[in-house]
């Protein structure tokens, strides 16, 4: 066992920060208590949908709840990486050197990248183990929701049910050494890092269905088109003859400034329909991501993180080398 314990710098974070350690157990444990709950309580509740197909009144007041739950757990994992990346820059890094108690350390044959690389191993481990308890948690209310499978495109559950959440940790913790080691000022350095991570989730989410080329669906105008099961709808609209696409919002325009019109019922339909004619529109479209771009899109995020995790670590090193030789 002495050859498992923890020993020197290591064993002094984890004794600096056991109450936080602590509190995050504790949230493992309540989120396993309520949603493992609620789950039970679902399974127990009568299927509200007959074999025939048709529903009878039932008591879903547990299935509103477990999703409720997992609502706002799958937030609370969303925004994990921001909580974590400040508690880094802020308690972990800046502080020591806005107090001066890091020179202890310093004092005990410890070097300075031994002791910023315990605090960062530490610190690292405690996320991930965090995130990976949270996503057993989330999978096991998941797994009792029926017709959920187009929800996993959905921010959170997109972070919870995939490898992206572990990503966003490692870059959360290397990003918030680094500016704790620039700053060096407990709460500027927490907000700092806490503004750095937020775009990076605000960047990733925008151009995150960018990553790979969508799939077009086509067919005559009216036609009923419809995304693959478990597929992600990213746009859909009007086709001309020669492919081109049309901006329909040209024609509702031209309806609403037609006066004596009233929406687009009965004489609004008509003139509606020839403006389509007169700009050759023949067709709609739909595009769409299938269920199989949903892995590949995690494993490129998490490659856009992983480097950048690798690059704000390499930098944080090089900061602690210039400042502490």
């Amino acid at each position: 066992m002495s050859t498992l314990a923890l020993k020197g710098p290591y064993w002094v974070t984890v004794r600096q920060y056991r109450r936080t350690l602590w509190l995050a157990v504790a949230a493992v444990a309540a989120s396993l208590t309520v949603i493992g709950g609620l789950r039970i309580w679902d399974a127990q509740t009568p299927d509200p949908l007959r074999a025939d197909g048709t529903w009878f009144p039932a008591d879903d007041r547990a299935s509103a709840l477990l999703r409720w739950a997992l609502e706002y757990t799958g937030g609370g994992m969303l925004l994990l990486p921001l909580l974590v990346g400040a508690f880094v820059a802020g308690p972990l890094i800046a502080r020591e050197f806005e107090s001066g108690t890091y020179t202890i350390s310093l004092t005990q044959s410890v070097s300075p990248a031994t002791w910023l690389r315990a605090k960062l191993l530490t610190s690292t481990t405690a996320a991930l183990l965090t995130a990976l308890a949270l996503t057993g948690v989330f999978r096991i209310g998941w797994s009792g929701l029926p017709g959920t499978w187009y929800l996993k495109w959905d921010p959170a559950p997109y972070a919870a049910l995939g490898i992206v959440l572990f990503a966003h940790l490692l870059a959360a913790v290397a990003v918030g050494a680094l500016i704790g080691l620039l700053i060096r000022r407990t709460l500027v350095a927490m907000a700092a890092t806490g503004v750095a991570m937020g775009v990076v989730l605000l960047v990733l989410g925008a151009f995150r269905w960018s990553f790979l080329p969508v799939k077009t669906a086509t067919g005559p105008i009216g036609s009923a088109l419809r995304v693959p099961v478990d597929g992600l709808m990213t746009d859909t609209g009007l086709l001309t003859a020669s492919g081109a696409r049309f901006d329909q919002s040209v024609c509702w325009d031209q309806v609403n400034r037609t006066p004596g019109l009233d929406g687009v019922e009965g004489d609004g339909t008509k003139l509606f329909d020839r403006c389509l004619a007169e700009h050759g529109a023949t067709s709609q479209y739909i595009d769409y991501h299938p269920s199989s771009h949903f892995w590949p899109t995690q494993l490129i995020e998490s490659g856009i993180l992983l480097a950048l995790a690798a690059l704000a670590a390499y930098a944080a090193f090089r900061v602690l080398r210039a400042r502490l030789p």
